[in-house]
């Protein structure tokens, strides 16, 4: 799993953090970072957080508890305190030197968007360059896609290694492109419906079955093909049903259901060969998706005399 040191480290000094905070990263297609990382302090140091290097990049922030009176500081000085809610997202550009005064125990999710990854996604869209978002300081909005996509990440910022990248890569292309619409006015026509080509599948597919553990990158994958991210993972669905993630993730619990099949395989080595970070991973996916443990379906399977039954599954 792709996890930043750079970008935890950071948050460490600007939050005046006690422990490193959890981040996850994908490649965008201009080939800089985008990042999440979560942030929280039930007992924070406090003063004045530290400062953000000044660059051409936003912070698209998930406030995930309520923060009130919140003293906000753009170029140097305070402007505004506003009571900020849990739920509520807030967009800083990084080049106006954002920071607030800590003073009560906070809880955040923070993406980090460089400028040029939302560039990038106008650019594959054929529309013109996003330019300035609308950031107005010390306004949330009540944003459901950012809540959603920020919630289906928290699992795999506090178990990283049970999460895989190409999970990550599409979740945060995602938010990218999302905020590209919602906040820098990109406008983008209805994509083709289009699906891959039979060879086209059939080589994704392959190199997916190969790399089961998901340490392969959507970018990778679609750099095969000389296909954007975002249309390899369209025309992945359409040729399939499922986003590439999903995919794997049947697949995963395919190859575990064959090597139950061994009696003197012990479901730790069954959940490393399947591709899951270990057995407690395994155990909840393949209970998710079948609706019995691992150790139940195995019983049943092979406490069955009948062959034809076991070949049928």
């Amino acid at each position: 799993m792709a996890q930043s040191d750079f970008h935890s480290q950071k948050y460490r000094d600007l939050l005046h953090l006690r422990y490193t905070p959890s981040s996850l990263i994908t490649r965008s297609m201009r080939g800089v970072d985008v990042a999440v990382t979560e942030t929280r302090d039930d007992d924070p140091t406090h003063g004045l957080c530290g400062e953000f290097t000044r660059e051409g990049a936003y912070i698209v922030s998930l406030k995930l508890r309520d923060y009130p009176d919140c003293e906000y500081w753009e170029r140097g000085k305070c402007v505004a305190k506003p009571n900020i809610r849990a739920g509520t997202t807030y967009l800083y550009d990084m080049k106006y030197n954002p920071r607030f005064v800590i003073e009560k125990p906070f809880h955040s999710l923070h993406f980090y968007v460089p400028a040029s990854a939302l560039d990038g996604v106008a650019e594959q869209a054929g529309a013109r360059r996003v330019g300035q978002l609308e950031c107005q300081f010390a306004t949330g909005f009540r944003d459901e896609i950012v809540r959603h996509i920020g919630g289906s990440l928290m699992r795999a910022l506090r178990r990283p290694s049970e999460a895989n990248q190409l999970f990550v890569d599409h979740m945060m292309l995602a938010l990218t492109a999302h905020v590209a619409q919602a906040y820098g006015g990109l406008h983008v026509s209805k994509p083709a419906r289009g699906a891959l080509a039979p060879w086209q599948l059939r080589r994704a597919c392959e190199k997916l079955e190969a790399n089961l553990a998901g340490t392969v990158s959507l970018q990778q994958i679609a750099a095969e093909f000389d296909l954007s991210v975002s249309y390899f993972s369209r025309a992945f669905r359409a040729s399939t049903g499922l986003p590439p993630h999903q995919w794997l993730l049947r697949q995963r619990v395919k190859a575990a259901k064959q090597l139950m099949a061994i009696r003197e395989l012990p479901l730790s080595e069954i959940a490393i060969s399947a591709g899951f970070a270990n057995q407690s991973h395994f155990t909840r996916v393949f209970s998710s998706a079948v609706g019995v443990s691992p150790g139940t379906w195995r019983r049943e399977k092979l406490g069955s005399t009948d062959a034809e039954a076991w070949e049928a599954s």
